[in-house]
């Protein structure tokens, strides 16, 4: 994970800032930096999403593909994730940093979406035992100024509800085995119900405080962070521990109603905000450097 160097004068300064609700970008322990997505970025995806929280930039593009369902859940599709930290992004992604990283993060985000209570994957079935949709879902670190699982988590709700998977047809062959046939029509295609995928919620414990969205200022005051998804009716659907600090009982507690209530009220603007950019058809403007 990106770091930065922090004086023990400027740790004073923002821990006694947080102390007092008051951070040093004028924001309070649980609000968001100022957040912008755009959807269908990348033309050669099935979905794909933007989202620009703060300095820190994330991308992601979701392909398709037909596959055979999982022994265990022989009438389910599934979700791959590969995260690509960009060298760009910042120094210490060089190398093995990157991979790392990279690998922590996938899976991360395969615990948190690739379940039936988050993404209906009965419906990428095709054919039970047989054909089912496999949703690979990359995602492109760009910029990293902090608080990157909240950025992904969101940027893959937008990019699910993007998504447009072709409609099949199954016919029988000469030799009476299954052929499948694609639509190449693009308005005759499914399209997934996101409305209990989860947004990740990471809180960070900062002097005696908990705060959402840090920057990478406030990441190096914190002793340890606690990640928790939540979906749009404030259900907690995975919690995991990150840093190096320990996190007492009564904190763990504290955290987790935080996350479920600042994560039950991101759900709403960001679905409305998507629905709004899907009205717009191909009039929208498209912004950014991939407009």
């Amino acid at each position: 994970m990106a770091t930065v160097q922090v004086s023990e004068a400027e740790k004073v300064y923002i821990l006694h800032g947080i102390r007092d609700d008051l951070r040093v970008d004028g924001r309070g322990c649980e609000d968001y930096r100022h957040m912008e997505i755009e959807t269908d970025v990348v033309s050669n995806t099935d979905g794909s999403a933007k989202v620009t929280l703060g300095h820190t930039a994330v991308l992601v593009g979701i392909k398709a593909d037909i596959g055979k369902p999982r022994p265990g859940v022989p009438n389910e599709g599934y979700l791959e994730f590969f995260v690509d930290c960009s060298a760009n992004a910042t120094p210490e992604f060089e190398g093995r940093g990157g991979e790392e990283l990279g690998t922590e993060l996938s899976n991360t985000l395969y615990k948190v979406f690739n379940n039936k209570h988050s993404v209906d994957l009965k419906s990428l079935c095709i054919s039970a035992g047989e054909h089912c949709w496999v949703l690979y879902v990359d995602v492109l670190l760009l910029q990293c100024d902090g608080n990157l699982y909240d950025a992904i988590s969101v940027a893959i709700k937008a990019a699910l509800f993007n998504t447009k998977i072709p409609k099949v047809h199954i016919s029988a062959d000469e030799e009476g085995g299954k052929e499948i046939e694609l639509s190449d029509d693009p308005y005759d295609c499914m399209r997934l119900d996101v409305e209990n995928v989860p947004c990740i919620v990471t809180l960070c414990k900062v002097g005696h405080r908990h705060v959402v969205d840090v920057t990478l200022q406030e990441k190096a005051c914190s002793v340890a962070s606690l990640i928790i998804s939540v979906t749009h009716t404030g259900t907690v659907t995975c919690t995991r521990k990150v840093g190096g600090g320990s996190l007492d009982p009564e904190s763990i507690f504290e955290m987790t109603e935080a996350g479920k209530r600042v994560g039950k009220a991101l759900h709403a603007p960001l679905m409305k905000l998507l629905q709004q950019e899907e009205s717009l058809g191909k009039t929208r403007q498209k912004v950014g450097f991939l407009g």
